[in-house]
């Protein structure tokens, strides 16, 4: 159990938690010396009266020395005398054990975070010019690539040019292997980056930073030792001079005991434990496979699609490399999903919400049968109110039934992925559930949980948190001012009341002509036989495709 390996990615947090045991040693000394304060001013306070209550003249010269109840007086006030100097013995230690020892402890204390600190500084830094030193080398690599693929296009292209000089083809094939050759060396140079990275980032992660974490963690629980024991010099100098009070001083005493370094380090542990795994070594990418063609690939036998897509600027952004997490300038996103949380937490995160959408499941399902029952009720005594006015309320409260089905299932996709990471501890067989559920596969799921089907139980996720909400601001867009062809045909297979703009209402099993397929967000245009067209629900339809 070590910061080294349990805490390998909580820099600024043991940063943070190191000053603070810093800042609490010096609390504490103020804290003492204070209390000496006290002790020293209160000593002279009694010390001025004992002065001022002993009599000048010696006891022989008063009468009243001979009764035994001035002896007695002056009896208190000599012991008084006495306790007034166990307060200065009591502040003495104080000031000379406890203030003086940790002030010049903590200055070294001090020096050595600040050593082990600016050690791990040094690592990050060097590890973050490996880091820009590959961007840089990559970056070359795929504009080597690129420039290089384009000469050998030209070079194919002009060859195949009945009006293209000799001279210029000869020209286009020396610029096309000159391309080649700088994007091979472009190439080793990349390579010779990404083993320096991986094997800088590795000793970093593995050796370095756990060597320095595991130091700062030897020092802090030293500190903790220490203050444990200032605690308990605190209340022993106490106790000496003052055993009648000596239950409170043991409750002081056992409250130091209590204090345990190792217990501090776990705390810290469970706390800031992210669950993450230490990154692995960055895999090679490869931007020359274009120039790996055979001799009779030629440029008329190359798909178009194919060069656009490699070297489509969007698909090349995708394979940004993620930085580590002793960057202090990573931008958290926060998601649906709570993947930008750490693991354990964002397991905690995913079970807190399935427990709020499981109550709120079970209000709409005691709801839906109240609503059921009022419903016989009033079939049976239709003087008691119409059955039909309770539809919308049915169908809403289906439909929110439905709606929490698919959000439980969501969240519980999340929560297996997330408990998956943290079984495996292998990031790369996660699959990520931040997509939306597919409306079609969900409600053949769900549909059997229902008595019978209705429009209000097959709705999708994405189509009920519409119908709750305003369309989609791209319905408001005008349609293509020429018509255009449908792309199949469709039956509703319910009927809907498009009243919110941008939507048609249809009838059930009315036919229409599918204009435009869904496209993700649960809604597809439509063309109705009177011409009017406009947005649907996707799970209203059962769609034919030309």
């Amino acid at each position: 159990m070590d910061w080294g390996t349990e805490l390998w990615d909580q820099f600024d947090t043991i940063e943070r938690h190191t000053q603070w045991g810093l800042e609490l040693v010096e609390k504490y000394v103020k804290f003492v010396k204070e209390r000496t304060e006290i002790e020293q001013s209160y000593a002279k306070q009694l010390r001025n009266l004992v002065k001022k209550h002993l009599p000048k003249r010696t006891t022989r010269e008063d009468l009243e020395s001979k009764f035994c109840q001035y002896q007695a007086f002056l009896q208190v006030v000599r012991e008084l005398n006495d306790f007034a100097g166990q307060r200065e013995i009591i502040a003495e230690n104080l000031l000379t054990r406890i203030c003086v020892e940790l002030a010049k402890y903590s200055q070294e204390l001090k020096q050595e975070r600040k050593s082990h600190l600016q050690e791990g500084r040094r690592a990050q830094q060097q590890l973050e010019n490996s880091f820009k030193q590959l961007e840089n080398s990559k970056r070359k690599f795929e504009r080597d690539c690129r420039e290089a693929e384009k000469a050998v296009l030209t070079a194919e292209r002009l060859d195949q040019d009945i009006n293209a000089t000799k001279a210029d083809v000869e020209k286009a094939k020396q610029q096309a292997n000159l391309r080649s050759h700088m994007a091979e060396d472009s190439k080793n140079e990349y390579a010779s980056c990404l083993q320096k990275f991986n094997r800088n980032q590795s000793q970093l992660y593995f050796l370095e930073m756990p060597q320095i974490f595991n130091k700062l963690q030897e020092m802090d629980e030293q500190r903790v030792l220490r203050l444990k024991e200032g605690y308990s010099i605190f209340s022993d100098t106490e106790q000496q001079v003052m055993p009648i009070i000596g239950k409170c001083l043991e409750g002081m005493k056992a409250a130091a005991d209590l204090v345990d370094e190792k217990n501090d380090s776990q705390m810290l542990i469970e706390l800031h434990k992210s669950g993450f795994e230490r990154p692995g070594d960055m895999e090679f990418e490869d931007f020359s496979q274009p120039m790996n063609r055979t001799s009779s690939d030629s440029s008329l036998g190359t798909p178009r699609g194919t060069l656009d897509s490699r070297l489509d600027p969007r698909l090349l952004g995708k394979s940004k490399t993620k930085r580590w997490p002793f960057s202090r300038k990573n931008k958290i996103v926060i998601t649906e999903d709570f993947s930008h949380l750490p693991p354990e937490q964002r397991r905690k995160k995913l079970q807190q919400k399935i427990e709020e959408r499981n109550r709120e499941l079970q209000k709409e399902l005691d709801q839906r049968d109240a609503l059921n029952k009022m419903k016989d009720v009033y079939q049976k005594t239709p003087q008691m109110g119409d059955p039909n006015s309770l539809e919308p309320k049915i169908s809403e409260t289906l439909g929110n039934i439905e709606r929490l089905h698919l959000e439980i299932q969501k969240y519980e996709a999340w929560l297996a992925d997330a408990e998956g990471r943290m079984l495996n501890n292998r990031p790369d067989t996660v699959t990520r559930c931040n997509r939306h559920l597919d409306p079609a596969s969900t409600l053949n799921n769900n549909n059997c949980s229902h008595e019978k089907d209705s429009p209000d139980t097959t709705l999708s996720d994405e189509s009920q948190d519409t119908l709750n909400q305003p369309i989609y601001t791209e319905f408001d867009e005008d349609f293509e001012e020429d018509p255009a062809s449908p792309v199949g045909t469709c039956v509703a297979l319910y009927q809907f009341e498009g009243s919110s703009e941008g939507t048609i209402s249809m009838l059930e099993g009315e036919e229409l002509s599918l204009m435009e397929e869904d496209k993700g967000d649960g809604w597809t245009r439509v063309r109705r036989s009177k011409g009017d067209e406009g947005y649907v629900p996707t799970s209203y339809l059962r769609i034919s495709l030309n």
